[in-house]
C-alpha cells in the first residue's frame, strides 16, 4: 500500500520523534489524535494533523487499528525509513529513480516532471519539494546549491 498525504517536513528526525510521540502509545477509541497532535507538536490544524498520522503510518512509526491511531515501538532507524518512504511514500521512488539517472544535481522543477501522470496529484512541483526535502532528511539524498543529489 502507497500513502498519498507528505507534510512539510521538520528540521531534524528529533522534531519527528517529537512529534510522533504525541500519538497515543495504545489505541484508544476516546483520544482524538489529532488533537494531541495540535496540543503537543507543531502541528496547526486539523487537516495537517491527519496527514501526519498517515504518513507515521507510511513510516511505520504509527498503525490505525479499529479502536484509533497509536505509535509503534519502532525506534527512528533512518535504513528503516529510508526503505520504508521509497517503498510507501506515493511518488517516492519515481523522484528518487529520476534522481539516480544523472551524474547532476536536478532541481524541483526537473524531479516534479516525473510526478505527472505518475501520481493523481493536482501540485506536483509542490509534492516533489516535499519528497525532496523528506528524502534529504532522511539521508537518501543531499540538498546541494542548485539541486538535489543521491547520495
Amino acid at each position: 500500500m502507497r500513502f498519498k498525504p507528505v507534510p512539510e517536513p521538520p528540521d531534524t528526525l528529533e522534531e519527528l520523534e517529537s512529534i510522533r510521540a504525541a500519538v497515543p502509545a495504545t489505541p484508544d477509541e476516546n483520544v482524538d489524535c489529532c488533537a494531541r497532535l495540535i496540543g503537543h507538536s507543531h502541528v496547526s490544524d486539523r487537516d495537517e494533523a491527519a496527514d501526519w498520522l498517515t504518513f507515521l503510518r507510511a513510516l511505520e512509526l504509527a498503525t490505525n487499528g479499529s479502536v484509533g491511531f497509536a505509535r509503534t515501538p519502532r525506534d527512528i532507524d533512518a535504513g528503516h525509513l529510508q526503505a520504508a518512504f521509497r517503498e510507501r511514500v506515493a511518488g517516492a521512488d519515481a523522484v528518487l529513480e529520476y534522481l539516480e539517472t544523472t551524474d547532476r544535481p536536478l532541481e524541483v522543477r526537473e524531479v516534479s516532471t516525473q510526478l505527472r501522470g505518475r501520481t493523481t496529484v493536482e501540485e506536483p512541483l509542490e509534492r516533489a519539494e516535499r519528497l525532496l526535502d523528506w528524502a534529504a532528511l532522511l539521508g537518501i539524498v543531499d540538498d546541494e546549491e542548485g539541486g538535489y543529489r543521491p547520495r
